[in-house]
């Protein structure tokens, strides 16, 4: 009986030998599917949003034809500004101050007195009219965007969608130089890559020619949702995406929203909300032992010593934000009535947030990167709007949602990332902080000068190294 046995019992060994390592192997794959994959299904919901006055409509679809749209100006609008200008009212300097109490009132008289005999806000709006300008509305408001395609693209080269987003206190202006490198990089001697741009800019709602939200709550979520939709209705299924400051945290949602529809991610400022145990550890040990805890010597020479560039700089940076994230308007009043109050609070952040250094300068360094009609443009935006108070209620709304954004900060970003680090930046971000929320990061580069706006200072730079992440993120 055992010999009779002995057949049947080596044909089911035989079974098992073929069935139990294809099992382990079948469990195995579905185990290894999910470890790899289980993060990337998380994505932030997209939800919807109506910003217009009153009650959303029951009936009726909204209009979403793309309408021309050309920036004005008149003689009128001019004479009041002067006469604004002509009335302003300053408090002398203290001695040796520079840029150390906020914006020089010395210099501040020499930039009021160009604005007031020089500048020519007629010339300024048929520059800012050479690109062609849009209105579509979306959720119940009108929002403004320019749209910039190759005059000529050569054969064999894609032209791939780009929309770059600005942020606080900047406006789609910010990008007038280095659109025609992205869209004609050919013609500025950036043609080593086979990549051409067409380049959609919007103003965040609230900034610029973007009409404002009436109702309460809009944040970068819903600024996210809202562009996801224009790019789809200029038809767009796939596109690039890139930012700074607002721009930054709005592409980064949208990353995270829809990253099917993303090809990839370029970033100039990276914000990192969530800081464990090993930042913590990093950020000890860094200055003794940085290749211990991923961090290289140039991260090192930019982040130490961490209490002076970490905490000092930044709260002495960032006392606006604390305004702006609980009383924006009652500031906002007074900003929004004098051209000069407007004048002081924007432009003292292209000083120091371009150079730190510029504190110790009597003109801010302000000219030394830029020129008075390029800073006078931007805040002429803001002015002829009336858009500062709803562009720093964007700080509150955002805030206010604290919750949303610990929820948001655990969800990653999957998609290709490039990320450029100017060394005049705010706060740096290592790479190896940028990977924890960062899961592709395709390029890192140390960008070897520059700061927090660095489509306007350094054109050129952030133009080759958003080529360079295409150009990467295309060949893979």
């Amino acid at each position: 009986q055992t010999i009779l046995c002995l057949p049947r019992s080596f044909e089911y060994s035989q079974k098992n030998a073929v069935l139990v390592p294809a099992a382990a192997l079948g469990v195995g794959g579905v185990l290894i599917y999910w470890l790899k994959f289980r993060h990337k299904i998380q994505t932030i919901e997209m939800g919807d949003g109506w910003w217009g006055t009153g009650e959303r409509p029951l009936k009726g679809k909204e209009d979403e034809s793309i309408r021309p749209f050309k920036i004005e100006t008149s003689d009128k609008e001019i004479e009041d500004l002067h006469h604004r200008l002509d009335q302003a009212r300053y408090a002398p300097p203290l001695e040796g101050a520079a840029f150390h109490y906020g914006f020089n009132s010395r210099y501040l008289r020499k930039v009021v007195t160009y604005w007031r005999n020089e500048f020519d806000w007629h010339e300024k709006v048929k520059v800012l009219n050479k690109y062609p300008h849009f209105h579509t509305t979306i959720e119940g408001i009108d929002i403004h965007f320019i749209h910039v395609k190759p005059s000529y693209v050569p054969h064999g080269r894609a032209v791939q969608p780009l929309l770059m987003v600005h942020g606080w206190p900047g406006s789609f202006y910010e990008f007038y130089k280095i659109i025609p490198l992205l869209t004609e990089p050919a013609k500025h001697g950036l043609n080593e890559s086979d990549v051409v741009f067409e380049v959609i800019c919007p103003s965040i709602p609230g900034y610029g020619f973007s009409e404002a939200p009436h109702q309460k709550g809009f944040d970068s979520t819903a600024a996210a949702r809202i562009f996801h939709k224009l790019m789809n209705r200029l038809g767009f299924k796939k596109y690039y995406l890139q930012g700074g400051d607002w721009g930054s945290d709005i592409t980064t949602r949208m990353a995270k929203m829809l990253p099917q529809s993303v090809k990839g991610l370029h970033l100039n400022m990276v914000f990192i909300r969530k800081q464990g145990l090993g930042t913590m550890i990093s950020v000890m040990l860094g200055a003794y032992v940085p290749w211990l805890v991923g961090l290289t010597r140039e991260d090192a020479r930019r982040i130490y010593p961490f209490m002076q560039k970490n905490v000092y700089e930044l709260l002495r940076e960032s006392g606006y934000l604390h305004i702006q994230a609980t009383k924006p308007d009652t500031a906002g009043c007074g900003l929004n009535d004098s051209p000069v109050g407007l004048a002081a609070y924007v432009l003292e952040k292209f000083s120091t947030w371009t150079d730190k250094s510029f504190l110790n300068k009597d003109d801010g360094g302000l000219e030394s990167k830029y020129s008075l009609d390029e800073l006078l443009t931007n805040v002429m935006i803001y002015w002829v709007t009336s858009s500062i108070v709803s562009s720093m209620r964007f700080y509150k709304e955002n805030f206010a949602q604290y919750h949303n954004l610990a929820a948001d900060a655990r969800v990653g970003v999957y998609v290709p990332t490039g990320i450029a680090a100017f060394p005049q930046e705010l706060v740096h971000t290592p790479r190896v902080w940028a990977k924890k929320m960062f899961k592709n990061i395709i390029t890192y580069t140390y960008m070897p000068r520059g700061g927090h706006f660095a489509a306007f200072e350094e054109p050129k730079l952030l133009a080759q190294d958003i080529l360079h992440f295409v150009r990467k993120v295309e060949h893979l």
